[in-house]
């Protein structure tokens, strides 16, 4: 990681400069390929859309009619896919078909302004134990936080259904961010031993104005506000945590400092877990998390709040705070990341792929033998005009995003599961 100031200038000039070039081409992006229809939402049938760099991919419509879908999981069978709806639903697709009523078990969520059912995982070993795990905002007697639970998959309901974890992240619940409840963050990720990342946002209730008061919760270790867990597989904590018998400190917490990680990926080859956030205006970060260390939010951050002002006087760097790999200019609102390993498009292996929830595109990053971004990143889809909600890559080797229209309303129908193949396989 990049630890020092000197260290780290030719890499912000890089970033800086790649970013501003690409602007433009960001914010309208290339023209639909011949012959396809210049969408305005997800397609209703397959479509071929041309990314920046020039390569034809083909868009497979999956599911539509979906409410905010958030996150996905597929099971071992190979044929069916669940996917997470933020009122409160989850779905299953068999053999491409979208089942039409929900799986029953799923816990009573608070689906007020962006709460409601986060992501869902697979346990590694559910094959055996039928094991699948759902993030969520819950309700109780101190307001609305981050729950997790776990309950055993019988093919049309979650049966014994239980928390195995609730985050220490209480705060109010209100119809907007202005109002209360801030973000919640709740993405999942499976790691080595079977041990289960999950990250928390900040929280930050006052996320409009200039008062750090609720961020601050972020570099606060006795809250998992703004933090990245390590759990094991029944929510208990694992001996080696990095803050485990530490006075005063969460022993679940793994890193923290971080605004609102969405996104989580184990480098394929490092074994490295790389995470990526939402900045408030700009400062979107890409992290590579190392275990007990502080990612700086809100103390040092590249983004501003959104009255314009500097988020903190320090906006690079500090003593004893990791520094990101990456970062975004534009923001293009980073949802989720995977580190691609399929065959499907050959010319992307070990490559980064990000979904953009404001941005309304996926970007290619292209990472080096030491772990850097080289380049700018490649801006793909951005014709749809969607909003990536999470990016996935199939057991078949292609990509499956979830898409959404809005960022809030418990009664919309427009998000979709999209398959993104090779439209020239070789």
């Amino acid at each position: 990681m990049i630890r020092h100031l000197s260290a780290a200038l030719p890499l912000l000039v890089t970033v800086v400069l790649g970013a501003g070039a690409g602007a433009a081409q960001q914010l309208a992006g290339p023209a639909a390929a011949p012959g396809s229809a210049a969408a305005g939402g997800p397609p209703d049938k397959p479509l071929v859309l041309v990314t920046e760099n020039q390569q034809r991919l083909r868009v497979v419509p999956m599911a539509t009619g979906l409410s905010h879908p958030w996150g996905l999981a597929f099971l071992p069978d190979g044929r069916s896919i669940l996917v997470t709806e933020r009122p409160g639903r989850l779905r299953i697709l068999r053999d491409g078909v979208l089942d039409p009523t929900p799986i029953r078990g799923v816990p009573t969520v608070n689906p007020t302004f962006i709460g409601g059912l986060n992501d869902v995982a697979v346990h590694p070993e559910f094959a055996k134990n039928q094991y699948v795990y759902i993030s969520y905002s819950k309700d109780g007697d101190r307001g609305v936080t981050l729950a997790l639970a776990r309950g055993r998959f019988t093919g049309t309901e979650l049966a014994d259904v239980r928390d195995i974890f609730v985050a220490e992240a209480w705060d109010i619940s209100g119809p907007s961010a202005a109002e209360g409840g801030g973000t919640f963050a709740g993405r999942m990720l499976f790691g080595p031993g079977g041990l289960l990342y999950l990250t928390v946002g900040d929280r930050d209730t006052r996320v409009l104005g200039n008062d750090a008061t609720v961020r601050m919760r972020a570099q606060n270790l006795n809250d998992h506000a703004g933090k990245v867990l390590r759990l094991r597989d029944d929510g208990r904590v694992p001996q080696d945590n990095p803050f485990v018998g530490r006075a005063g400190a969460r022993p679940e917490i793994y890193t923290y400092g971080h605004r609102n990680a969405y996104g989580l990926a184990f480098h394929p080859e490092s074994g490295e877990l790389w995470e990526c956030e939402f900045g408030p205006l700009g400062g979107d970060e890409l992290n590579v998390l190392q275990p007990g260390r502080n990612y700086g939010w809100p103390l040092v951050s590249l983004g501003r709040n959104y009255t314009g002002l500097p988020v903190s006087e320090r906006s690079w760097w500090r003593p004893d705070v990791e520094m990101p790999r990456f970062f975004w200019s534009p923001s293009v609102n980073p949802t989720n990341i995977l580190f691609y390993t399929g065959t499907k498009f050959p010319g992307w292996r070990s490559s980064l792929i990000v979904s953009g929830l404001g941005s309304r595109q996926l970007q290619l990053l292209r990472i080096n033998k030491d772990g850097n971004v080289i380049g700018r990143p490649v801006v793909m889809l951005n014709q749809l005009g969607v909003r990536f909600r999470d990016v996935r890559q199939g057991p078949d080797g292609f990509l499956y995003v979830l898409t959404e229209m809005r960022n809030a309303g418990n009664d919309d129908l427009d998000g979709s599961l999209l398959r993104i193949e090779p439209a020239d396989p070789d």
